[in-house]
């Protein structure tokens, strides 16, 4: 399923959903181009086991990772959520706070799978936790909405309105298989976080609740 468009168009330019998209195919592109990716990954990606409440470096990983992906899969998905749903959250949220809603959506997605897994050397990588924020704010205001999304019946592609909970499943369900075109990485680099995924739709849904 390819999803186009929701049902309700916000009424504003989204500038900020426009510019994470730039930000993370530019960053994405420095990944999968350096000349050693897993060195690159291992910079900037989080890796739980090195982080230090107490020490302030140690906690930029929180907002880096979120530029990062695994894979094509990976950052293809998470964009094309990213633009079918957040122009409507932007708009919401306003010019000013959307931002700052977006990154703390990613924040507290690692935060989240940090306090279940405080030892992990597995790298964390990806805006999963931001864009589950996103969509945890969207349901919130929109969950009625429906989204208009090309689909494959009998061999063939057709336009249907599918509801918006069933995409939000499915961008669930991608993110599973985010790692199928990978980029040269170690195997066990990202992974599915699940706590992640959860904390930051949590996080989108409450902050969603409490600007209304």
């Amino acid at each position: 399923m390819i999803p186009l468009r929701d049902s309700k168009p916000a009424g504003i330019f989204p500038f900020w959903v426009l510019a994470i998209i730039a930000l993370n195919i530019y960053v994405f592109y420095l990944e999968i181009t350096a000349v050693n990716s897993e060195v690159f990954i291992s910079l900037y990606a989080l890796i739980p086991r090195l982080v230090d409440l107490s020490i302030p470096e140690t906690l930029i990983p929180f907002i880096t990772s979120q530029f990062l992906h695994g894979g094509f899969i990976h950052i293809i998905s998470n964009m094309l959520f990213l633009w079918i749903f957040g122009d409507n959250v932007e708009e919401k949220f306003g010019f000013l706070l959307f931002p700052v809603f977006y990154l703390a959506g990613g924040v507290a997605g690692g935060l989240a799978q940090y306090f279940f897994m405080p030892d992990s050397s597995i790298p964390m990588l990806g805006a999963s936790g931001a864009i589950a924020g996103v969509l945890g704010a969207y349901f919130a205001w929109f969950g009625h909405h429906t989204v208009k999304t090309l689909v494959p019946i009998f061999g063939f592609f057709t336009v249907i309105d599918v509801p918006a909970s069933v995409m939000l499943f499915y961008w669930f369900i991608t993110q599973l298989f985010s790692g199928a075109a990978s980029i040269g990485v170690q195997a066990d680099v990202g992974g599915v976080a699940f706590f992640a995924h959860a904390g930051g739709f949590a996080f989108g849904w409450i902050a969603a609740k409490v600007v209304r």
